[in-house]
């Protein structure tokens, strides 16, 4: 909505946000209401300055502004617990559950150290000594996640007209470089699956595994993945969504869908699954509905890889032992992020190691 005055205050619209405006006295004034740009808060803002101007008229106008901004001052009443749990609240809708397992183990670190403390009254040095005893009893690479996650919460609570300043923005923690996760090499992907199909009480999860390992889709992918997305041959299958903890359905991780083609081998594992389906889920739980990643990952994954005498690395180096050997294999890189619905960039920075990436002059008469 365009700018409105009344009398002498405006209402002004900032970050879809009411805020009032008015000279007096020749000293311009501000409040951010922090009132959406709505019939109800166009009401409110318009009756706050009615009261201002009434004020000033009769020479009962308060410079501090106190008398006009008590019911609007949240952030001297928002705890820092609060506030990210309302900040959490907006992100929830935006993020997979498995992303916002770490916003609530942050929230129970908030929780711990901040106690009842306001929001606004958090400044560097609080946030210093949160970053050093913090990188005394977690992981660099954990304080660096939370550290963002807090600096995250006090921009959007900034874009909120809840505060004012964020203390969490110059605040940096550096991590020392990790090894990552060694891909499974081709005798062990071998180990693994002959382990899968034997095993006495997993078994039941050697098809979900082999189709992991074949395709690098996401383990949610792989979940989520219905017969529908199936062609009737079963030589192709579209991704175009997962299902996240708690059974949520939602778009890929990059909001966008690919076809795979497959295999004759996983053709024919795909085949010999449709013949016997009972749901709409190609690899559904034991007993029915979607798989619990938590639920392979801890018993079954973990189980079975010890039973074959393979280091443990997460379920999710099935995707990257895929990508490796695509890679390795010479197959264009270009195709393999399309494949696996990469980002590029990604590719080439995680998986550098993999490609040839000497440049070769074209032959041009052969």
């Amino acid at each position: 909505m365009p700018r409105r005055s009344t009398g002498n205050v405006s209402i002004q619209v900032l970050r879809d946000r009411l805020r009032l405006v008015w000279s007096h006295g020749g000293k311009r004034y501000f409040i951010y209401l922090g009132l959406a740009d709505d019939p109800i808060g166009r009401r409110m803002a318009e009756s706050k300055a009615r009261i201002i101007e009434a004020d000033m008229m009769t020479g009962n106008f308060d410079p501090t502004l106190k008398k006009y901004k008590e019911e609007y001052k949240v952030a001297d009443r928002i705890t820092v617990v609060d506030l990210f749990a309302k900040f959490m609240a907006w992100k929830e809708k935006r993020l997979y559950a498995r992303t916002m397992d770490k916003y609530k183990a942050c929230h129970r670190h908030i929780r711990q150290f901040f106690a009842t403390r306001a929001a606004v009254s958090i400044g560097e040095k609080d946030v210093e000594k949160f970053r050093r005893e913090y990188l005394v009893s977690q992981q660099p690479d954990t304080v660096k996640t939370y550290i963002g996650y807090l600096k995250a919460c006090w921009q959007w609570a900034i874009v909120q007209d809840i505060l004012t300043e964020n203390p969490w923005s110059e605040v940096v923690v550096k991590v020392p470089p990790k090894q990552k996760p060694q891909p499974l090499y081709r005798d062990e992907v071998v180990k693994v699956m002959e382990a899968f199909r034997r095993h006495r009480y997993y078994g039941y999860y050697a098809d979900f595994v082999e189709f992991l390992l074949g395709t690098g889709m996401r383990i949610g992918e792989a979940i989520g993945l219905r017969w529908c997305h199936v062609s009737e041959d079963c030589k192709r299958v579209w991704i175009g969504e997962v299902i996240s903890r708690g059974g949520i359905r939602k778009e890929t991780k990059t909001n966008r869908d690919r076809t795979l083609v497959m295999t004759s081998r996983l053709q024919a594992l795909l085949q010999r699954r449709k013949a016997e389906a009972k749901g709409e889920l190609v690899f559904p739980a034991p007993k029915g509905g979607p798989l619990d990643d938590h639920n392979f990952r801890n018993r079954a994954w973990r189980a079975v890889l010890a039973s074959a005498g393979i280091p443990y690395r997460k379920p999710y180096i099935t995707r990257s032992t895929m990508i490796s050997h695509a890679l390795a294999q010479g197959i264009n890189p270009v195709e393999v992020a399309e494949l696996t619905g990469h980002e590029v960039e990604i590719l080439y920075k995680n998986y550098a190691g993999f490609i040839d990436a000497t440049p070769k002059l074209p032959e041009l008469w052969e």
